[in-house]
């Protein structure tokens, strides 16, 4: 007998367990709503959301021809990520991990604010992030999207990622940052795409968003290259 198939979820209620100033932890009650209209028998699942900062967040791939050459350079940025230093216990982890997690390589990314909204929107947030975190200055023209959006770690979290990309032609100047201790010494480096890709196959990219935005873009830049047979050429 195969399984009911389910039509959609039924809200029983929604708690919030924990409330900080940036993240809120929710416990939703769920059954499940099944082809037949028959329920299941209730469960819950545990999410954390930003009720007040923002649900989707705006990824942005800066790319530059090398000087002299048709080279594509990419930014990375390399900023702290606390989460992963005191989130990490050494004594939980399948595999023994030794990295110090202070810094770590990302593209530049932003959360979506509530005014950023529709396809203007996400490109007006790149821009901002663009000029803060890497002192690049855009128009909204110059962004592009790189495909459709992900959703990161839809287990436990709602936010989705919209991945875009642009091309710096302008002289870069010096970030200025958001004003948090969060953005303190985040350093700039600019290489070779495939490099960048390298570092991702070697695991010194660990960000699962860069090493995804990289090969999109790598796909979005790379020349096609059609060959017809002459059976194609013949029709």
């Amino acid at each position: 007998m195969s399984p009911k198939q389910v039509t959609d979820y039924v809200l029983d209620r929604d708690e919030v367990l924990g409330r900080g100033h940036y993240l809120r932890l929710r416990r939703v009650h769920l059954r499940n709503r099944y082809e037949d209209g028959t329920l299941s028998v209730p469960y819950f699942c545990e999410l954390v959301d930003r009720p007040d900062h923002g649900t989707d967040a705006v990824v942005v791939g800066l790319w530059r021809r090398h000087a002299g050459s048709q080279e594509v350079e990419v930014l990375l940025r390399q900023g702290l990520r606390p989460a992963l230093r005191f989130g990490r216990d050494p004594a939980r982890l399948a595999v023994p991990d030794p990295a110090p997690y202070l810094r770590i390589y990302e593209v530049v990314a932003g959360i979506l604010e509530d005014e950023d909204r529709g396809l203007e929107g996400i490109k007006q947030r790149a821009v901002q992030e663009a000029w803060e975190e890497a002192g690049v200055r855009l128009q909204t023209s110059d962004i592009e999207l790189l495909g459709q959006r992900v959703f990161p770690s839809p287990g436990m979290v709602p936010e989705a990622f919209f991945l875009v990309c642009a091309e710096v032609v302008q002289a870069q100047e010096e970030a200025e940052g958001d004003g948090s201790p969060m953005e303190h010494g985040a350093s700039l480096r600019w290489l070779p795409l495939r490099e960048a890709l390298a570092l991702c196959d070697r695991g010194e990219v660990e960000d699962a968003k860069t090493e995804l935005l990289l090969h999109r873009l790598q796909r979005r830049l790379q020349p096609e290259r059609r060959s017809v047979s002459t059976t194609d050429e013949l029709r």
